[in-house]
């Protein structure tokens, strides 16, 4: 087998700031849309000079850049995509993600220097349709959401080694199969393969009768209604391991539209934690430095099936497109013995290595917890816990707010943070600096020797959008993020 490169944590950017903000906080590349033919158009994007100056940036620090040209274009949009691929080729990116057949081929021929990542709305589930992109050019699947981790094992054993396989590691699930959905469509007229969804799987419903028009009959799970198709989203964070041993490449945070704090969290916890993977697997010490090349621990091998060992993923596997009712009935037997996988389909699932599990540092499990979130799942990863919806609310908890940002720290009198305000802090506040690849920092507001922009002093920073200063002996990074607990959990629309 060929030696891969450690797993890419891949962050999402809506703008230039936000792409930015995922490579200081150590993502290995980022995914972004440009002002058309991607499937978010909620974000500002970026203009091809943002992308210019994005990969610059990028590149500089390690890091790669992928452009979404994931619509499934109509024919008068043929032409448009066309120019668009020839302005974006020089621009310094590095890969497209596509989903149409159409626009992969016309990417080769008109973009020939671009990495062609075919998009999840393609629904790939198989390795036969890995293979086949593969062949039409495509270097990586973002695999379908649906899938569990030992069809995400099988798709690895049976592709070429050179092409990588992404999946979905946090972030928000969709109700419809690999996000291909027309309710918002056919509700509002907002086109949702076109990036405009309006979200109406969010939205609280009811019962009409055919013959009661205008009398609503509501379905209630709690006194507000219900939200039938409100899916929770989707934390993979304490099982990193099992996703990297399964040959995923590419771990993908969900998350376009988010907040610039929302992508520097969650790219520093995943990539802390991929960190913690590589040292506790031996691949890295604790500088970084290579000890051995990484390599994923699933068997290819038919003949390496000795022991005939079935582990809990591969006996799960069953239950994923099945449609098991009950797969936790009385004296159900779900186990699949590896040695008749053969005579049942003619195919053999593959194995993995074992090894003891990758534990997380309690800093670490507590950080997706510290953003705005539905409740979460695993997805369909694991068959017997699969992703289910929220149906009682279609907002998202919020236990942390942020409430500043740093500008500028300086070492005069013992030290001293600049900062832009965004909530309210006070004298005894206990605040976390957001920092990367480190645990957060805890910081008390001091008692005195805050100041507002013109230095005169003040009792506390109640004014958002300002700039003030305060006593900090630790030096803090500039943009870092601020936040603290808030007194009440809330729920917010977003």
């Amino acid at each position: 087998m060929k030696h891969r490169r450690k797993p890419e944590v891949l962050a999402p950017a809506g703008n230039l700031r936000g792409l930015i903000t995922a490579v200081d906080y150590g993502a290995d590349a980022v995914y972004c849309g440009g002002k058309a033919f991607g499937m978010r158009s909620a974000p500002k994007n970026l203009s091809l000079e943002d992308f210019e100056e994005g990969s610059r940036y990028a590149h500089e620090h390690g890091a790669r850049v992928y452009v979404t040209c994931n619509i499934l274009p109509r024919n008068d949009e043929v032409k448009a995509i066309e120019q668009y691929l020839g302005d974006l080729k020089d621009t310094g990116v590095d890969a497209l993600i596509v989903t149409d057949i159409g626009v992969l081929m016309m990417a080769r021929r008109v973009a020939p220097n671009l990495e062609l990542h075919v998009s999840t709305q393609a629904g790939v589930t198989n390795y036969l349709a890995a293979n086949a992109l593969y062949e039409l050019g495509a270097r990586r699947v973002v695999l379908a959401r649906e899938m569990d981790l030992q069809a995400v094992r099988d798709i690895r054993a049976n592709i070429p080694d050179d092409m990588d396989i992404e999946t979905f590691v946090h972030g928000s699930m969709c109700m419809a199969f690999s996000g291909r959905c027309l309710i918002s469509n056919y509700l509002t007229g907002r086109d949702g393969n076109h990036g405009e969804c309006a979200q109406p799987c969010r939205w609280k419903y009811s019962l009409v009768e055919e013959k009661r028009p205008g009398q609503v009959f509501p379905v209630n799970e709690t006194n507000d209604g219900t939200y039938i198709f409100n899916s929770q989203d989707m934390c993979m964070m304490e099982h990193i391991d099992d996703l990297i041993d399964s040959g995923a490449t590419s771990l993908k945070i969900e998350g376009r539209s988010k907040s610039a704090y929302y992508i520097a969290a969650m790219t520093n916890a995943y990539k802390t934690a991929v960190n913690e993977y590589m040292v506790q697997r031996g691949f890295e010490d604790e500088e970084g430095h290579e000890l051995k090349p990484f390599r994923d621990r699933v068997v290819r091998s038919a003949d390496n099936y000795e022991d005939n060992r079935v582990d809990s993923i591969m006996q799960e596997s069953a239950q994923s497109f099945h449609g098991m009712v009950d797969p936790e009935g009385p004296g159900e037997d779900l186990s699949i013995p590896a040695q008749e996988d053969t005579e049942a389909t003619g195919f053999r699932h593959a194995q993995t290595v074992p090894a003891p599990p990758v534990t997380l540092p309690d800093w670490l499990l507590e950080e997706p917890g510290k953003v705005a979130h539905r409740d979460y799942s695993t997805g369909f990863y694991y068959p017997r816990q699969k992703v289910t919806q929220n149906t009682d609310r279609s907002s998202y908890f919020r236990e942390w707010l942020v409430v500043g940002e740093v500008l500028s720290w300086s070492p005069e009198d013992g030290g001293r943070v600049t900062v832009m305000s965004r909530n309210k802090m006070e004298p005894g506040q206990l605040v976390e600096f957001l920092l990367p690849g480190q645990p957060p920092l805890e910081f008390t507001v001091p008692d005195n020797g805050i100041r507002d922009e013109d230095g005169n002093p003040v009792a506390l920073i109640n004014n958002p959008a300002h700039v003030f200063s305060m006593p900090c002996a630790v030096e803090v990074p500039v943009n870092a993020a601020m936040r603290s607990r808030t007194k009440k959990p809330t729920l917010k629309a977003a």
